[in-house]
């Protein structure tokens, strides 16, 4: 358990964020030179987008030019936008192509889902979709809390955007951490115990439904929080897995709930085309509000996802 409240940049506040936007940084064109020459290849090519690979060279090239993207990640404040990729120029297939590499340059791309999907496009939640797919208000939460290994970042492309609402908002688990600890200290052993998260279906043949995970797990090696947690996953889980919540459970995560709606502790901010929201999957969660999309299925709200692994354990 984390004993000690975490007061570096990594426990940020809504007005520090705000203030000095340490979280919006320049693509560098010494970062598309690196890409475009691998999309001007696929152009002549057209495969699976996913096929295409950096070097090991342009790799360890870019990922020396995104230090400050990655320190970010690591050591700030757990996301960073990234401003932008051309679309005047590009087409939404080869922006998607210049986005997965340079994801390339910042983890090692993992797979979201059974079916192995590495690029994912954001269907009723309620009837085992994810949220991402949906236009409903999404509630706070991180990516694949339920699987055995979480991605450790996670990406998001904007190629375009809903006619209105769909604004991103982002908070710091170690922010929310040290709230709970000062006012839900009774609490803390629970949250730290396990609960049924729901698999939405990702299972293989004889795999059960749901997964015990803990909501907060302190890592001692890496001194590193993690925070697994999205409220619908949990309820129904234990539906599922037919075991009730205690009564310290549902305190425990309406504490949680509680909190994530303090005004205090998000950001909120929104995505425009082109540019790339990358974040620390173990200690921010993220919401994305509601939104009405265009008639038009060319205009409509278009993101794609990408989970990544850390290049070095």
């Amino acid at each position: 358990m984390l004993e000690i409240p975490i007061d570096d940049r990594q426990a940020w506040t809504t007005t520090q964020v705000n203030d000095s936007r340490p979280w919006v940084l320049p693509l560098a064109q010494s970062i598309l030179d690196l890409v475009e020459p691998v999309v001007n290849n696929w152009r002549s090519i057209r495969g699976p987008v996913t096929d295409m690979q950096l070097t090991a060279q342009q790799s360890l090239q870019g990922r020396e030019l995104l230090g400050d993207l990655e320190q970010e990640l690591e050591a700030g404040c757990g996301f960073v936008l990234l401003d932008r990729l051309p679309l005047d120029r590009f087409t939404s297939e080869e922006a998607t192509l210049a986005y997965w590499l340079i994801g390339q340059m910042i983890g090692r791309p993992m797979v979201q889902n059974v079916k192995g999907t590495l690029l994912y496009v954001g269907a009723d939640y309620t009837k085992g979709a994810r949220f991402s797919v949906t236009n409903a208000r999404t509630s706070f939460h991180t990516d694949g809390a339920f699987q055995p290994q979480m991605a450790d970042y996670i990406a998001l492309l904007c190629l375009r955007t809903a006619r209105s609402g769909g604004e991103n908002q982002v908070i710091s688990a170690y922010s929310l951490h040290k709230v709970l600890v000062e006012r839900h200290r009774e609490l803390m052993a629970t949250m730290y115990g396990p609960f049924n998260f729901d698999r939405r279906g990702e299972i293989q043949q004889d795999e059960l439904p749901t997964s015990p995970q803990s909501i907060f797990r302190w890592d001692h090696v890496r001194k590193e929080l993690t925070m697994r947690y999205l409220h619908y996953y949990i309820l129904e889980g234990h539906r599922k897995a037919g075991v009730a919540l205690t009564i310290l459970q549902q305190e425990a995560i309406a504490a949680v709930e509680q909190e994530l709606n303090d005004p205090c502790l998000a950001v909120e901010f929104s995505i425009e085309p082109g540019q790339m929201l990358f974040s620390n999957n173990h200690w921010t969660l993220h919401n994305r509000n509601a939104f009405e999309d265009h008639q038009d299925p060319r205009r409509r709200r278009h993101y794609v996802r990408l989970w990544m692994r850390r290049c070095c354990p």
